[in-house]
């Protein structure tokens, strides 16, 4: 099982509280909004959560800026009822005034953001769940951020800053990019201070003079410039400027929508068309490189804070992550499906009659459909064929028999228990891990049938091994055939995605095992020492020499190892794995060419220099060269 990236949700409400108390009978309008935004993105982590929210205008000595955190798989609720709970005490009429609720409430606000976390990095706990606060007393000067990401960089960026006299309160990627983000906005904030002052402003007025002329994508342009990573970064100043900033590879993704009542952002387009109930051609994709900043005055505008570097929207995200209700993903993933046909009938050796196809829940189902529909136009074909032979004058029985040929499809495979950890002791473990599926009886003819069930993807291979297979073959197929709709998972993700580790990937296990029995352990040898090598080098020179380790074998060798790796003791039907092919992948994907999980070719030079570091610590753990 990979563990989800992490996501973002930004309000940032266009109208005063009393018009939405007006039109929708509630001043909690942006709220209620976020919380469905933050709902409806839940997919994308279950570690913790958290809001923050300004209001515009506030008078000196009241509070601006408001946050709220909490961790667990229930943080959105928990969160927003600890909001809820200072609205409890108020009357009915109390609770419908929106100038009550904006001059003494606290969450009653115009600017809102929400995260959704998990951590790719192992640091838990409160204090790294987002949003992160930068408190100051200049009210422009305060600063809340939240963000989907993983930098590659952290220790060069680190080293860079503390040299110029700046002290992190933590050694995380958050911190640090709080720091910069906040280190630059002091700046523009004291620049426009003696701006005003030149000008004879005094008092408020230069007060409200910064404030008028904040320049985010100043900001952002100079602290951004050096982070190397796949990120999306939202933030809200304590003057009410908001923020979303996509990085200039396109790695993680970012929508946004406005219109003349609201602007918002989220990491996922079909949840913003559902929670505002607008069309996917109204959500605008924020582009790579681009910010889209929200004046205090309510003026949006995009800017290209950092050039566009060669595009690698994320494939994962597509064949995994993202909701598969977006319009585009779902036929992606139907395709994914249909492009796995030819493979699979090699499998079977053509015997459809005796075929039966599922899919492991749930988020293959659509791949699942794709595949369906691939077989079914495959079977349409055959029975063409088949009447065109049978000449000028079928009779009618000939003409039932081919056209009542159908694919045979079933839920074989059901989701029955979320297991927990709490028998510690392994064999009891591993026995109860068999039951994590159950399975239905009866669905296929035992010793007959083949059963081909498609799942999203093999990364780990675990729940394979541990419970699929085994509980598969209590049906007595003839055959097994795990497809897999994305292609081999061979390399580590930096950027976001909990991928991190070269000995957690089956197929690199499988690598490794073949390269020991052909007597080839030289091979892993020669590209350790040249990842050694190179670690004098600058990042942007380094080659990925993991490829080395795959390079002597097919992907169909390599594909015969997992299975043997991952066929429990005693199974009695054969088993066989198909993989998509990364042309498959990329015919399906076009518009998301960054594939280097499949394929090692990482869009930044910090991917490079981390794929190596792993491998070395894999070598280092395991050999003694």
């Amino acid at each position: 099982m990979i563990k989800h990236e992490c996501g973002v949700a930004m309000i940032r409400l266009l109208k005063p509280l009393e018009y939405y108390q007006e039109k929708y009978g509630t001043w909690m309008y942006g709220l209620n909004k976020l919380y469905l935004l933050m709902e409806k993105q839940h997919n994308r982590g279950q570690e913790g959560a958290g809001l923050a929210c300004v209001k515009l205008e506030a008078n000196p000595g009241e509070e601006y800026m408001f946050r709220e955190r909490a961790e667990g798989s229930g943080a959105i609720t928990e969160i927003f009822g600890t909001v809820q709970n200072h609205f409890k005490h108020l009357s009915k009429d109390e609770l419908h005034d929106a100038g009550l609720a904006k001059r003494t409430l606290p969450f009653a606000g115009e600017v809102y953001m929400g995260h959704l976390r998990y951590s790719t990095t192992g640091k838990s706990g409160i204090s790294f769940v987002h949003p992160f606060l930068r408190r100051n007393n200049w009210r422009a000067k305060n600063l809340a951020l939240c963000g989907n990401f993983n930098m590659t960089n952290v220790d060069e960026i680190f080293a860079r800053i503390t040299a110029i006299g700046q002290h992190p309160r933590k050694y995380a990627d958050t911190y640090i990019m709080l720091e910069q983000v906040g280190h630059r906005l002091d700046r523009e904030v004291e620049r426009l201070f003696q701006e005003c002052e030149r000008e004879g402003l005094t008092g408020m007025d230069i007060t409200h003079g910064i404030e008028d002329r904040i320049d985010l994508s100043n900001v952002l342009k100079t602290s951004s410039k050096d982070w190397d990573g796949g990120y999306v970064i939202s933030g809200i100043t304590g003057s009410g400027e908001s923020f979303a900033v996509r990085d200039p590879w396109g790695i993680r993704p970012a929508f946004w929508y406005m219109d003349d009542e609201v602007m918002v952002v989220a990491s996922e387009r079909p949840v913003i068309q559902t929670a505002f109930n607008v069309s996917a051609e109204s959500v605008k994709e924020l582009q790579p490189g681009q910010a889209i900043l929200m004046s205090k005055g309510g003026k949006m505008r995009l800017s290209q804070i950092n050039k566009v570097r060669e595009v690698r929207k994320c494939s994962f995200e597509r064949i995994y992550f993202s909701r598969g209700s977006d319009k585009d993903i779902y036929n992606e993933r139907k395709m994914l499906g249909r492009n796995l046909v030819d493979p699979i009938l090699k499998t079977i050796n053509g015997d459809i009659q005796h075929t039966v196809f599922s899919f492991i829940p749930n988020t293959a189902e659509v791949a699942f459909y794709g595949m369906l529909e691939g077989f079914d136009n495959y079977l349409n074909k055959q029975k063409a064929k088949r009447i065109e032979a049978l000449g000028h004058n079928p009779n009618h029985e000939e003409l039932e028999e081919i056209l009542s040929m159908r694919i045979r499809s079933e839920k074989v495979a059901i989701k029955d228990i979320k297991l927990r950890t709490f028998i510690a002791e392994g064999n009891s473990r591993n026995d109860l891990a068999t039951h994590v599926y159950d399975i239905t009886y009866g669905s296929i003819v035992p010793g007959v049938d083949n059963l081909v069930i498609i799942d999203d993807s093999i990364v780990r291979g675990t729940t394979l091994k541990q419970s699929i297979i085994a509980i598969l073959d209590r049906l007595h197929p003839k055959k097994i055939v795990i497809v897999s709709s994305s292609p081999q998972v061979r390399y580590p993700d930096y950027y976001g995605i909990d991928m991190a580790r070269m000995n957690e990937f089956i197929a690199f296990k499988a690598a490794v095992e073949l390269l020991r029995d052909r007597d080839m352990k030289d091979v892993i040898e020669r590209a350790y020492n040249k990842a050694k090598e190179q670690q004098k080098l600058p990042r942007e020179q380094m080659v990925n020499y993991v490829k080395d380790i795959y390079a002597p074998f097919t992907d169909e060798e390599i594909s015969a190892k997992i299975v043997e790796v991952l066929t429990p003791k005693g199974t009695k039907a054969k088993v066989e794995i198909v993989y998509q092919t990364l042309d498959g992948l990329r015919e399906a994907c076009p518009g998301h060419t960054g594939d280097w999980y499949f394929s090692g070719d990482y869009p930044t030079s910090g991917g490079v220099k981390l794929v190596n570091q792993a491998f070395i610590d894999y070598v280092e753990q395991i050999y003694q060269f």
